[in-house]
């Protein structure tokens, strides 16, 4: 598996500051404190491409970084975290509709779980909302480190079970550890024609 280099290219609020359309999107989407910024500097293999934070809630823009010269990432803002303002939160909604509805070479959607976690009603509206208009989604499960690998199993089952999806089309992933880059690196670049 080839290496890509990324970089970060802008950050976005709306439809006309989006870059050109010349290459295909893979957008990250999932719960603030999911982990998208620590999935994408993972698979890239880079420690600071994407921000992280320890105070979730952080990434309010649509942040474009081109891979390889070939497709980009998207890292979409997060959803859900309760101390974000609701004048910020009403704004997100809106926003990443927009970019989801209306982003014509949108590829795919990486859709970020926390394994110890429900899946959340913005989550599951997400997932419907994608199922609706047909775009092709991964299921990821991140923080696989804090369980034990059997406890892992039996949460990727009841997971899979929530949201009517096979356990084994939930990828395993912890930043921490590594568990499972390669193995999405190959779903997630193959797809991309790799």
């Amino acid at each position: 598996m080839r290496n890509f280099i990324a970089e970060f290219v802008k950050s976005a609020t709306r439809f006309s500051h989006y870059p050109d359309g010349t290459y295909p999107d893979v957008a990250f989407a999932g719960r603030s404190n999911v982990g998208k910024s620590s999935l994408i500097n993972t698979l890239l293999g880079r420690k600071r491409l994407a921000r992280t934070s320890g105070t979730p809630g952080r990434t309010q823009q649509i942040n474009f970084f081109l891979v390889g010269k070939e497709f980009y990432f998207v890292d979409l803002p997060g959803y859900g975290f309760a101390r974000v303002p609701l004048a910020v939160k009403k704004e997100w909604g809106p926003m990443v509709e927009e970019y989801l509805r209306g982003r014509k070479n949108l590829r795919m959607v990486i859709v970020i779980l926390d394994i110890r976690r429900e899946p959340s009603t913005e989550d599951l509206n997400l997932i419907d909302w994608l199922a609706h208009y047909g775009i092709p989604r991964i299921f990821v499960l991140t923080k696989t480190d804090k369980l034990s690998k059997s406890a892992a199993m039996i949460r990727r089952k009841e997971i899979g079970d929530i949201l009517q999806v096979a356990p084994e089309k939930l990828y395993f992933f912890s930043a921490k550890t590594g568990q499972g880059r390669e193995e999405l690196r190959k779903a997630v670049f193959g797809e991309m024609g790799d």
